[in-house]
């Protein structure tokens, strides 16, 4: 299609973006309004011979003809940052503006199979993913770039696939990965909270600082190493298993699931990383305690409903930290 077609979907696209940057209703009228222009000096013969000027033409000729600063200034804007060491876009109208325009392209081109192949990428594709990222970290923005790209697949003219969809949204993840290696983080760290968290850019780099701390604190090997038991043991299961508390046969049963039901009130899968892992912190001795010969509890015991009672009780408390980071990624799981 044309560009007059992408600019008419990035006028649909920043009104379903809106309330995910947190734009108010005047905010969000100019940013629909930047992005009904926000492309128009790409057929202006100074841009054509400039193709550098594009968007610092756009910001003269709409304060030429009228247009409010701020849509002038978003316009502009909305391409920033244009490479990795450029400035970034300052106000949230050319933030949602960028994001659509960004999106847009990621998901076409993705649903179409035009996705950078080595080190070929004539869309600048790995420009655009890279931008968001960047954009949503100096932002400090909790955004969904999986909802990002469902929303903009849902305007394409073209079917956009779950799989391209999901190809997608990997891509950016891996910029997203690259970028917070260079900025000095332990790649198991960053690799652990990603699982769980990488389509929230900004909120996946919180709990890598947060999990970077974990891990350099003195009793750490000891808090990894009775949740790995949890989740080791249970793995291999792909069904989960339903926890029955009336079966319960040994005190340390009924111990492990009383500090169980404290963690899960506290934790939630949008909770942080610090929130669970002190939400587990209590369950470390009493998983230790439960492990223990005298406690006289065999997780694979020979009656089939005790044992499937004990894997759904450790599968539960392995479960706790889903959304949330991917321990097992770690050194030393």
């Amino acid at each position: 299609g044309s560009v007059l077609d992408k600019t008419q979907r990035l006028e649909k696209l920043v009104v379903e973006l809106a309330p995910m940057v947190g734009l108010d209703a005047r905010e969000a009228e100019l940013a629909q309004r930047t992005a009904h222009l926000c492309k128009a000096d790409l057929a202006t013969q100074m841009v054509v011979e400039h193709t550098s000027l594009q968007g610092v033409m756009g910001r003269e000729y709409a304060l030429q003809s009228g247009e409010r600063p701020e849509v002038a200034e978003a316009i502009f804007e909305h391409y920033l940052p244009r490479s990795a060491d450029d400035v970034l876009p300052q106000s949230k109208i050319a933030l949602a503006v960028g994001l659509a325009d960004r999106l847009d392209s990621l998901a076409g081109l993705f649903a179409i199979d035009l996705k950078p192949t080595g080190s070929a990428d004539p869309y600048g594709l790995r420009r655009d993913a890279l931008g968001m990222v960047q954009n949503l970290l100096a932002h400090e923005l909790s955004f969904s770039v999986r909802r990002g790209l469902e929303e903009a697949g849902e305007l394409l003219p073209v079917e956009a696939s779950s799989e391209a969809l999901a190809e997608a949204l990997d891509f950016v993840v891996e910029r997203l990965r690259g970028f917070l290696r260079d900025e000095g983080y332990r790649y198991d760290v960053v690799d652990a909270v990603l699982a769980e968290r990488g389509h929230d850019p900004f909120r996946a780099r919180q709990g890598i600082q947060a999990l970077s701390q974990w891990v350099k604190r003195e009793d750490w090997d000891l808090i990894l190493d009775n949740y790995s038991r949890c989740v080791r043991i249970t793995r291999a299961y792909e069904e989960g298993f339903e926890l029955d508390p009336e079966r319960f046969e040994a005190q340390a049963e009924e111990e492990l699931y009383e500090a169980y039901r404290q963690a899960r009130l506290e934790v939630t899968p949008e909770s942080s990383v610090d929130v669970f892992l002190t939400a587990f912190l209590p369950l470390v001795d009493v998983i230790d305690a439960y492990f223990a010969r005298e406690s006289g509890v065999l997780v694979m015991a020979e009656d089939e409903a005790v044992r499937r009672n004990r894997l759904a009780q450790l599968q539960h408390i392995a479960a706790l930290a889903d959304g949330i980071v991917d321990l097992s990624r770690l050194e030393g799981f």
